[in-house]
């Protein structure tokens, strides 16, 4: 029954935002915003044409490479900033200090460093990921019970051993949260690099469309774009919960 509940919900969202994307059509007119339907007819017929496909075969890349790299690096800091008090009280006010700054305005930083091929697109994304993956895995290795780590000294773990055994098991859920999280921003950062210094990949697309003033495929992009983040997060949320209950 809750599974049936669930369909009918997502159904009837679905359908309220395409009620919406309707109404506004009428209001914005064919230019700003093309109708649903005239658009779904372009998005089935562009779908499979080699360009459309090549572009979101980039973007599949980089997002890849940027998300090994958000969450190693990411993960490596917030084990080492939440296992070492005192790196952490030092390195937490940086770090948010970071993750609280606008990263578009680094932009020109990272192009600079990584030139403008795909390194830069993936640092950039990457860049986006790191702080919260770190942040969210430091504020869950704080919160695990000091008689988890009392335990492995006991043992005689080394430190290797305790971070494997001990700490992230005991705070898989969080840092699972953490990883989700920064699913979405690496992204984020991936599109927003294709937008504003490249020639392929789905956010060169859209700027491309914008010039054009190609609505009908500006929002074809859109659309893939929602449909794959929200099954992206929709199976790490599942994930997440069924860690969050075996705990």
């Amino acid at each position: 029954m809750t599974a049936t509940r669930r369909t009918a919900d997502t159904l009837f969202i679905l359908f309220g935002l395409v009620v919406l994307w309707e109404i506004l059509h009428r209001i914005a007119g064919e230019t700003a915003m093309p109708a649903p339907l005239p658009t779904f007819a372009y998005l089935l017929h562009n779908l499979t044409t080699p360009r459309f496909i090549a572009n979101l075969t980039t973007t599949g890349l980089e997002l890849g490479y940027a998300l090994l790299l958000a969450y190693g690096i990411g993960l490596a800091i917030g084990v080492w900033m939440g296992a070492h008090r005192l790196s952490g009280a030092v390195g937490e006010p940086i770090l948010v200090s970071l993750y609280s700054l606008p990263k578009i305005t680094l932009y020109p930083v990272v192009l600079l460093i990584f030139g403008l091929g795909i390194s830069g697109k993936v640092a950039f994304g990457a860049l986006h990921g790191v702080l919260p993956v770190a942040l969210l895995t430091m504020g869950a290795i704080r919160a695990i019970p000091p008689v988890y780590l009392r335990a492995a000294r006991t043992l005689q773990l080394s430190p290797w051993q305790t971070i494997a055994t001990v700490l992230l098991p005991a705070a898989l859920p969080e840092v699972f949260t953490g990883l989700r999280i920064g699913f979405t921003v690496t992204l984020l950062g991936v599109l927003l690099g294709e937008m504003f210094a490249s020639k392929e990949g789905l956010g060169a697309m859209i700027m491309n469309a914008l010039q054009l003033v190609q609505g009908e495929e500006m929002m074809t992009v859109a659309i893939v774009l929602f449909a794959f983040a929200a099954l992206a997060n929709g199976f790490l949320l599942f994930i997440e919960h069924r860690l969050h209950r075996r705990v």
